[in-house]
């Protein structure tokens, strides 16, 4: 797939304030990440942590949390993986899923799908 990068809103838990970044999308992620500092910042609170997979075969594990996220004039609460620091966002298939969108790879764009209900 083509890799290309989306304009992503990463909100506070009472959607009152944000950061935008340029979040990657990566549909071989499950969750988006986004780097720790950016969610303590903005007070989001982890709530687990979970073990994670990284495509070289390495574990490592990661808090995890949900908080509000901005794409394309939407908002939706979405789960939310706390990165190290220096981490690329990450825009991840449940996310796409809960927007309502898939990935053009030819177009490197996101584009409305119809879920199944």
């Amino acid at each position: 797939m083509g890799v290309f990068t989306v304009p992503l809103e990463i909100w506070d838990i009472d959607a009152l304030r944000f950061e935008r970044v340029e979040a990657l999308v990566d549909t071989g992620a499950i969750y988006n990440v986004a780097p720790a500092s950016i969610l303590r910042g903005l007070g989001v609170v982890p709530l687990v942590k979970r073990r994670f997979e990284l495509a070289d075969g390495g574990v490592i594990e990661r808090e995890v949390s949900q908080t509000w996220v901005g794409l394309r004039g939407e908002r939706f609460m979405v789960p939310v993986v706390f990165g190290g620091e220096g981490v690329r966002p990450i825009l991840g298939a449940v996310t796409l899923e809960i927007f309502g969108l898939g990935v053009d790879p030819v177009n490197k764009s996101l584009i409305p799908v119809n879920s199944p209900l």
